[in-house]
């Protein structure tokens, strides 16, 4: 099947065969129908597809981070009739000799998984950092209520730096960064070594290394930036702008990764950064949240509430995001 099948670079009068590919992904989740164009236009990232005759079978993208050194492979999608017939394995060996021929300054592969690898996976792979994925929904309507009832629960953040005298005190509530703040304290020494998992960057599921030359990656995204404090932070989170999906009419889906290793802090910018969306937010709500394993219960636990914010998909919250690199 696979050797019957060409690759080329994607074009925008694909856009309709891709969207058919995807119908079934990711619980109505998909981004694909938002994200298509931007990626054909984004610079250094590359979008090929798969067709068999004239059908557009599979895609596949890959971005170029950390100065050119590093391709980051993401989208995938294989026709579901043709799933488990070698199209996903070609067409991202034909990538990889793509790169290779054409990039040769790119030293490494990354890619996420929001599966459990086989040993025989793991063995061809470096695992590069974990995160756990909370994720809940609701009508945009109750999330006022949700937050009022975290406001009340949010655990005391005690300052690090604080005297035995005064160390019941909580410290200021979460700060807004701005664009030049938070990239200072992204590629900070405390940050990096104490917070990112794995010394890695990571928004949604794109791995990125604490270096400048990332940054004008993160500006395209439009993020929001919040942290417990502005000086060596417990806690540093990134989300997403939302996005429409077609789980719903009128569904919202973002994402938000929290780094820290301290519950109080993470629970903390978790409420902030709802707080921040709340005007905005209308229609249903589905929002990803990536936080250190250890943290992922207590963070569960304060997500219980009696608003009608549910727990989306229970076995989505049992799946670790894991990043690998593998030398091309």
């Amino acid at each position: 099947m696979a050797a019957a099948v060409a690759f080329r670079l994607a074009e925008p009068g694909d856009f309709l065969q891709v969207l058919n590919i995807c119908s079934e992904a990711f619980d109505g989740l998909d981004y694909m129908a938002v994200f298509y164009q931007r990626w054909l236009e984004e610079p250094g990232r590359l979008v090929f597809v798969a067709a068999l005759d004239s059908r557009v079978v599979a895609l596949e993208s890959a971005l170029l981070v950390d100065g050119g050194q590093t391709a980051v492979f993401q989208g995938l999608r294989v026709a579901s009739d043709l799933r488990g017939r070698g199209v996903a394995g070609a067409l991202q060996k034909h990538v990889t000799d793509y790169i290779r021929h054409h990039y040769p300054q790119v030293s490494a592969c990354r890619l996420s998984r929001g599966d459990q690898p086989s040993p025989q996976t793991l063995s061809k792979y470096s695992l590069v950092a974990k995160e756990a994925i909370l994720s809940l929904c609701c009508e945009a309507t109750d999330l006022g209520l949700f937050l009022a009832e975290l406001r009340a629960k949010v655990p005391c953040n005690s300052s690090s730096s604080s005297s035995s005298s005064s160390s019941s005190s909580c410290s200021p509530g979460p700060v807004m960064l701005s664009q030049q703040e938070a990239e200072t304290l992204i590629l900070s020494d405390h940050v990096v070594s104490k917070l990112l998992p794995g010394q890695t960057i990571i928004n949604d599921w794109e791995p990125l290394r604490p270096v400048e030359a990332n940054l004008e990656v993160l500006r395209r995204r439009g993020l929001t930036w919040i942290a417990d404090r502005r000086s060596e932070p417990a806690a540093l989170s990134l989300c997403t702008v939302p996005y429409a999906v077609p789980l719903r009419h009128d569904a919202l889906h973002f994402n938000m990764n929290i780094f820290g290793r301290s519950l109080a802090p993470v629970c903390s910018v978790f409420v902030a950064q709802l707080e921040a969306l709340l005007p905005s937010l209308t229609g249903y709500l589905v929002f990803h949240t990536y936080v250190d394993p250890p943290l992922w219960p207590g963070l569960r636990h304060f997500c219980q509430n009696t608003a009608n914010v549910l727990f989306f998909k229970d076995y989505w919250e049992e799946q670790r995001c894991l990043i690998t690199d593998v030398i091309i």
